[in-house]
C-alpha cells in the first residue's frame, strides 16, 4: 500500500505557497544582495580567519605605540605573503616619506604629534587596497570584509529561492536524494504492513462462520462469571451469524440446524446489548434479523430534545428566535409538526430559560404529540384524557380547542396530579378539570364525551432509550398484566363516549409499548366486544400495523393503525389506533335480550313431569307451619319489648 516513488526520476521542488506570493520582492532585493561567491575562490579556515583578522587589527593599531612601518620584521609588506589584502611595500615606502616630512618640518617630534596622520594615512591606505584588491577576506562569521551590509533574514530568504530556481548544489541535491531514499524506504514498508494487515483482515473475513462447540460455551460461561466478556469478539460472532442466517442454505454447517444459530444468536444479543433471553425472543418474533439489529442499536443512543411551541401564548417563528437569541440550535421538527422543534445543542438549561418558566413551550417528546393529532380535537368539545400525566397531551388538547370547550385531565395517582396542575398553570390552559379517578370505573363516574384519549399504561419496550433498566426487568407475567388491564381500560373509554355525538364519538387508544400482546390483540378485543370500527389515524407516516403474528389472526382493518420505532422515524417506539363508536348498545346486551325473546316461541307447551316437579314445589310452599315453629315464633314475641 502507499504510493511507490522511483527516487531516479525526482522532479524539482518550486518554491511554497508563500514564496509564491512575494515575486516582487525578489526584484526589490536584487539591488542589495552580494554578487554570487567566484568558484575558484579558496576559503580560509577558522584560525586562518582568526589570523586575518589579528593582522587587520595590528595594522590598525601599530601607528600609536609600534616603530614605524618603513622596515622591520612586522611590516605591512609580511601580510601580503600569506596571499591576503593589507598595505603593500609600495604603501609602506610612501608613509615612510611622510613620516620624514612631518618629522623634518615639526622638528623630529615623532611620537606626539604624528600619531593622528600616520593613522589617517594608514587607514586610506587600506580603504584604496581594499578597493583594487581582487581577493576578499572572510571574517569568522562567514562574511566578507568589503564595504557591503550584512544581509537580512528576507535577503537570505530570497537568496535561497533564486538559488532553488537556478538549481541545486551537489551536496544539497545529494543530501535531499540520501532523504528521499529513506523516505521511500519506510514507505514500502508501511506499505508491505498494510498488505499483510489487509491480506490478514481479507483472511478473516473469507474464513466461514463456524458454530462454538458445547465445551466451548461452557468455558466461556465460566470465564463470564470472573472476568467480563470480550464485547469484540461477540461483535464479530454476531456479525459471522447474521451472514449465515441470511443465506443459511448455502453458508451453514453440516449437520447444525437453524435453530443452533438462532440459539447462539440470541445469547450473543444478550451478553452485548445486555437484553433478558424473553424480551429477545419477543423482538426476534417482531423484527427481521437485520432490522433487529438496527432496533437494538437505535435503542443505545438517545432520542433528540424536542419541544412543542405553546400556540396560546407565542408563535412558533418568534420563540424559535427567542431561543436562538439565547445560544440555542434549533430546527423545525418536521413538515407533520406545525408547533415542534428540535434541539440539537444549547448554551442555557432548556427547562429553565425564561420562556420555559413563561409557558411559551413544553419539553415533549415528537412521538407524544402524534396521538393528539389523530384525536383531532375540536372546538367547544367535551374530551377526556383518562390517562393524562403529566399533562403534555392534556395541554395541547387545550391548545388545538383555544381554550374552548372542557377537558376533564383524570389520573389515578394522585402524585402525578401535581405535575399535571403546575404544568397547566404555567401553560395558561384554562379549560381543563383535573380528577383522581380509577378509569376503569369512569363510566358510572361521568360519561357522553364526543372524544376520549387512551394514553394507557405499558411495560415501556419502546422507550428502552430513556428507561434502560426495562432491558432485563420485563418478563411474560407483567406483558399479560399490562394487556389486562389495557382492555379493561379500552372498553371504559369506549363507554364513556357519546356515539350520537354531531363531531366526535372517537377514541385514541396508544402505548409506548412495540409488545403485540399489549397492542394488536387488546384492540381486536375492542373490536369484538364493543361497537366500535377501526378509522385512519390521518398520520403520513409510520408502519402498518400487523394482521397476523405468528398464530394469531387479527381483524384485517387493523392496517389502518400505525407502529413508530426509533430505528425508522427516529422517535421513541409507539402504537397509534383510532375508533369510531357507532354504537351505544353492547353487543353482549343485545345477544341475551335476543337470547331471552326466543325462549317462549321455542318452548310451547311444558311436559308433564315439569308440572308435577312444579306442583310438588308450590304444595311444598303452601302447607302449615309444623307445631315446634309455631311453639318457637310464640316464645319470641313474648320476649320481645312492647313499644
Amino acid at each position: 500500500m502507499g504510493r511507490k516513488l522511483d527516487p531516479t526520476r525526482k522532479e524539482k521542488r518550486g518554491p511554497g505557497r508563500k514564496a509564491r506570493k512575494q515575486r516582487g520582492a525578489e526584484v526589490e532585493l536584487a539591488r542589495f544582495l552580494p554578487p554570487e561567491p567566484e568558484s575558484g575562490r579558496k576559503k580560509l579556515s577558522s584560525h586562518g580567519r582568526k589570523r586575518a583578522a589579528k593582522r587587520r587589527l595590528g595594522a590598525g593599531s601599530a601607528p600609536a605605540g609600534r616603530k614605524p612601518l618603513g622596515g622591520g620584521r612586522e611590516s605591512v609588506a609580511g601580510q601580503t605573503a600569506h596571499g591576503q589584502s593589507g598595505i603593500s611595500d609600495g604603501n609602506s615606502k610612501q608613509l615612510a616619506l611622510v613620516k620624514a616630512k612631518k618629522i623634518l618640518s615639526k622638528g623630529n617630534n615623532v611620537e606626539l604629534s604624528s600619531d593622528g596622520e600616520v593613522e589617517e594615512a594608514i587607514w586610506e591606505m587600506e580603504e584604496e587596497e581594499e578597493d583594487g584588491s581582487s581577493e576578499d577576506m572572510v571574517d569568522d562569521y562567514g562574511a566578507s570584509s568589503s564595504g557591503e551590509e550584512e544581509l537580512l533574514p528576507i535577503e537570505r530568504a530570497a537568496l535561497k529561492q533564486k538559488s532553488d530556481r537556478g538549481g541545486l548544489s551537489e551536496d544539497d541535491s545529494e543530501e535531499e536524494e540520501e532523504e528521499e531514499a529513506v523516505e521511500e524506504a519506510s514507505r514500502q514498508k508501511m506499505g508491505q504492513k498494510e498488505e499483510e494487515t489487509d491480506l490478514q483482515l481479507n483472511l478473516d473475513v473469507d474464513e466461514p462462520f463456524k458454530l462454538p462447540t458445547n465445551e466451548q460455551i461452557e468455558r466461556e460461561d465460566i470465564l463470564f462469571i470472573s472476568e467480563p466478556p470480550d464485547l469484540h469478539i461477540i461483535h464479530q460472532r454476531i456479525k459471522g451469524n447474521m451472514e449465515v442466517l441470511q443465506d443459511f442454505a448455502v453458508k451453514r454447517e453440516e449437520g447444525r440446524t437453524r435453530q443452533e444459530y438462532l440459539a447462539l444468536l440470541r445469547r450473543d444479543m444478550a451478553a452485548y446489548y445486555s437484553y433478558s433471553d424473553f424480551l429477545l425472543m419477543k423482538l426476534m418474533d417482531i423484527f427481521p434479523l437485520p432490522e433487529l439489529i438496527n432496533f437494538l442499536e437505535a435503542n443505545e443512543v438517545p432520542r433528540p430534545v424536542t419541544i412543542r411551541t405553546n400556540t396560546l401564548k407565542t408563535r412558533r417563528r418568534d420563540l424559535a428566535q427567542a431561543l436562538i437569541n439565547r445560544g440555542v440550535n434549533l430546527d423545525p421538527l418536521g413538515k407533520w409538526s406545525k408547533t415542534g422543534l428540535v434541539i440539537y445543542d444549547s448554551s442555557v438549561p432548556i427547562g429553565a430559560t425564561p420562556e420555559y418558566l413563561a409557558g411559551h413551550y413544553m419539553l415533549q417528546g415528537a412521538s407524544s404529540l402524534l396521538p393528539v393529532m389523530a384525536l383531532a380535537p375540536q372546538e367547544n368539545e367535551h374530551i377526556l384524557d383518562m390517562c393524562c400525566a403529566p399533562g403534555g397531551k392534556t395541554s395541547y388538547i387545550a391548545q388545538l380547542m383555544k381554550n374552548t370547550g372542557m377537558i376533564l385531565a383524570n389520573d389515578s395517582n394522585a402524585e402525578r396530579l401535581r405535575s399535571v396542575v403546575g404544568n397547566l398553570h404555567r401553560l395558561g390552559v384554562t379549560n381543563a378539570v383535573v380528577s383522581n379517578c380509577d378509569g376503569r370505573q369512569f363510566p358510572k363516574v361521568l360519561g357522553g364525551f364526543d372524544r376520549v384519549l387512551l394514553d394507557a399504561p405499558c411495560s415501556g419496550t419502546g422507550v428502552i432509550s430513556k428507561d434502560p433498566a426495562v432491558k432485563t426487568n420485563k418478563d411474560e407475567k407483567d406483558i399479560l398484566r399490562c394487556a389486562h388491564l389495557q382492555k379493561e381500560l379500552i372498553l371504559s373509554a369506549i363507554d364513556s363516549v357519546n356515539a350520537a355525538s354531531e363531531t366526535g364519538g372517537y377514541i385514541v387508544y396508544c402505548t409506548c409499548s412495540i409488545m403485540v400482546e399489549e397492542n394488536e390483540w387488546v384492540v381486536d378485543y375492542a373490536l369484538k366486544k364493543r361497537n366500535v370500527r377501526l378509522v385512519a389515524t390521518g398520520l403520513d407516516f409510520g408502519k402498518e400495523g400487523f394482521t397476523r403474528f405468528k398464530d394469531r389472526r387479527f381483524h384485517p382493518s387493523l392496517k389502518s393503525t400505525r407502529r413508530f420505532y426509533p430505528h425508522t422515524h427516529n422517535m421513541d417506539g409507539f402504537f397509534i389506533a383510532k375508533f369510531k363508536k357507532f354504537s351505544n348498545a353492547i353487543p353482549q346486551a343485545q345477544k341475551e335480550a335476543a337470547a331471552l325473546s326466543t325462549v317462549p316461541d321455542t318452548v310451547t307447551e311444558p311436559q308433564p313431569k315439569k308440572k308435577k316437579l312444579e306442583g310438588s314445589k308450590i304444595d311444598q310452599e303452601q302447607k302449615p307451619p309444623q307445631p315446634a315453629l309455631k311453639k318457637r315464633r310464640s316464645l319470641q314475641a313474648q320476649r320481645r319489648p312492647l313499644k
